[in-house]
C-alpha cells in the first residue's frame, strides 16, 4: 500500500503521526510511505519536480508489485490521479484534493522574500505558501522550485483517466477541496466520502481511516 503526503509536508508527518501505520498493519497490510522528492528526507533533483517527473518516481518504486493501493492527500491525491495509468493500481483514495490547479495563482518571488526576511504577503493564498515552506526543517528554494514546475504542467483532469475503483474524500470544512464533485464525476462508479474537519483535521479524523480501510477491503 502507497502512502502519498501533501505538498511542503513529508510521510512523517502526514502519515506516521497520524496513526496510519499501526492502522494499516493491524488490518495486514503492508505500507510504503516515500517522501516526495524536496520534501522531507528527500533532496531536491536537479531535473524537473513537476508531476510527470514526480509520479514517475512514485511509479519506479511499486513497478515491481503485482498491485497496490493508493492513497494520496492534498498535493498527494493530485499526483496519484496520475498513477493508474502508470503502475498496478487496484483501487485509489483521493482526499482532500483540488479540482483546480492549486498554484497558478501563488506568487512565488513574494513568498521567497518572506523565506528571506522579507514581510508576509498580502495576499492570502501567497501567505499561507509563504509560511508552509519556511516551516521547521523545510527547503524553500525547493519547495518554490516544486511549485514552479507543478504549475507548468497544471493539473487538467479529464473523464476517463482514472478507470480503477476510487473513492473521493473530503472534509466537510475544506476549503481546499471546494468543487471535488467534478472531479468525481470524472471517474466511472467513484464516490464521495465526507469527513469531519478542514483540511488539516480531516486527514487527521478517525473517520477518514474508517472510510478509506472499508473501501480498501
Amino acid at each position: 500500500m502507497l502512502l502519498v503526503h501533501g505538498f511542503a509536508s513529508d510521510g512523517h508527518t502526514d502519515w506516521i503521526t497520524t496513526g496510519w501505520p499501526a492502522a494499516l498493519t493491524a488490518a495486514g497490510r503492508e505500507v510504503l510511505i516515500p517522501d516526495l522528492p524536496a520534501h522531507g528526507s528527500s533532496t531536491a533533483p536537479s531535473g524537473s519536480l513537476g508531476a510527470v517527473a514526480i509520479t514517475a518516481e512514485l511509479s519506479r518504486l511499486v513497478a515491481d508489485l503485482s498491485e497496490v493501493d493508493v492513497v494520496g492527500y492534498s498535493l498527494g491525491a493530485r499526483l496519484a490521479w496520475e498513477l493508474p495509468g502508470q503502475a498496478p493500481v487496484r483501487r485509489l483514495v483521493l482526499a482532500g484534493v483540488s479540482p483546480f490547479e492549486p498554484f497558478g495563482a501563488v506568487d512565488v518571488a513574494a513568498a521567497l522574500a518572506f523565506a528571506d526576511g522579507g514581510k508576509a504577503p498580502s495576499d492570502p493564498l501567497t501567505g499561507m505558501i509563504a509560511h508552509m515552506i519556511t516551516a521547521p526543517g523545510r527547503n524553500p528554494a525547493a519547495l518554490a522550485r516544486c511549485i514552479e514546475d507543478l504549475r507548468a504542467e497544471p493539473f487538467a483532469p479529464v473523464s476517463g483517466a482514472v478507470s480503477v475503483p476510487t473513492r473521493f474524500v473530503a472534509g466537510v470544512e475544506d476549503p481546499v477541496s471546494q468543487g471535488i464533485e467534478t472531479l468525481v464525476e470524472l471517474v466511472p462508479g467513484a464516490d464521495l466520502v465526507r469527513v469531519p474537519g478542514d483540511h488539516g483535521g480531516a486527514l487527521r479524523s478517525a473517520e477518514f481511516k474508517a472510510v478509506v480501510l472499508e473501501f480498501l477491503q
